[in-house]
């Protein structure tokens, strides 16, 4: 057997190359949208490729499944419930795909979305039993994949990673991400086991009731351009321009510098609607980054335009991902709007909206500059 993970820094998540060295079969798994990596190791090595398999609909980053798996005349598979407009081949739950003398097992395991399924792979010639377990973002190293993506469920997410845990201790994981914005508690390694996990992951450790009410209660911020990787990635829209790509200079002020803003000046506030509504900088507009690239149409190109969020972390990305589309006077408001309110500052709240916990990862954007949070 022949097995590689592929790390992209810049977006947190990890893709996998697995293939048999007898037949010279391969499978790409949850492959990155740059997929120039896939081609050169598979002429290097001499493989076929054979199936390329996301684990689910991307929300986060530009899956290059359907990109690879045409250049290569591979399957393209999915869970057999996946909603998307392309066509591809619905694998189901148990089903196997072989390759070579290698077999690679499906298990549906819904929660973080409910297509989600985990690739078991097995190596018959040297065990029956299983030897690792690629688990999308149903299982991640020191956490769990978020239910609130769409369609997930804390209840459900807890009944799939039960039955990874019944999986034998010494089967290591493998998860699609390893730092980044579908885990706020991810410890940043990219592997581990399934008996590590089950005695050192603080959420696995939790009771039922415990487990789906930490879930249901944690509301993290939706991820940058949500909105259009998603429709990208079910293949209703072509959006693969909202990736951030790019990690441009950006020019940063503190929160003082607004008071002495031009009159024409444009100040986002790209946290969640409901942080906007429990408070906000006088004068700034609601634009959540997960909307970002869908509504670039209403940012001014022709005007200074300062982003603002919680603590300067999502705004500093907005800002990237601005300048990135040629947009020329953007600056990022340092320390966002918990500086603006330590300052003693006034802000704007609408009534009827209580206190909402949404958490920021904690990770630091490559090439960023802001510190782990909680936002």
């Amino acid at each position: 057997m022949y097995f590689k993970q592929f790390l992209n820094e810049r977006c947190g998540c990890a893709s996998y190359l697995i293939a048999s060295r007898q037949s010279h079969e391969a499978a790409v798994v949850d492959a990155a949208m740059e997929t120039d990596q896939y081609d050169e190791l598979l002429k290097e090595r001499e493989f076929r490729l054979k199936y390329v398999i996301d684990t689910h609909v991307h929300a986060d980053h530009v899956s290059g499944a359907r990109r690879l798996a045409a250049k290569h005349g591979a399957e393209l598979c999915l869970h057999e419930s996946a909603a998307v407009t392309y066509p591809f081949r619905g694998v189901r739950d148990g089903e196997e795909l072989p390759l070579g003398q290698l077999r690679l097992r499906v298990l549906h395991v819904p929660g973080h979305r409910p297509e989600l399924v985990s690739v078991l792979v097995i190596n018959p010639p040297r065990s029956p039993e299983p030897s690792m377990v690629l688990t999308g973002d149903s299982l991640l190293v020191g956490d769990v994949g978020r239910p609130d993506f769409g369609g997930g469920d804390a209840t459900v997410q807890y009944e799939s990673v039960t039955r990874l845990l019944r999986l034998p201790d010494w089967v290591a994981v493998f998860p699609g991400h390893f730092e980044g914005p579908c885990g706020k508690g991810m410890c940043g390694r990219p592997s581990t086991t399934i008996g590590f996990e089950r005695l050192f992951n603080p959420l696995l450790r939790l009771g039922r009731p415990e487990f789906i009410s930490t879930l249901a209660g944690s509301v993290p911020a939706r991820p940058l351009n949500m909105v259009a990787i998603e429709a990208t990635n079910r293949g209703r829209a072509d959006a693969a321009w909202a990736m951030l790509t790019s990690l441009p200079a950006v020019k940063e002020a503190d929160v003082e510098k607004l008071d002495g803003v031009q009159a024409d000046a444009v100040l986002l506030d790209v946290r969640e609607p409901e942080e906007y509504a429990y408070d906000h900088v006088p004068g700034a507009v609601s634009l959540p980054q997960a909307e970002l690239a869908t509504r670039l149409a209403e940012i001014p190109r022709d005007r200074p335009v300062f982003v603002i969020c919680e603590s300067g972390m999502r705004s500093l990305r907005a800002s990237q991902f601005l300048r990135q589309m040629g947009y020329a006077q953007v600056t990022n408001v340092r320390g966002g709007t918990a500086a603006w309110r330590r300052s003693g500052r006034k802000v704007v709240s609408e009534q009827g909206h209580g206190k909402p916990r949404v958490v920021e990862s904690e990770w630091t954007h490559a090439g960023g500059t802001g510190a782990p949070t909680d936002s």
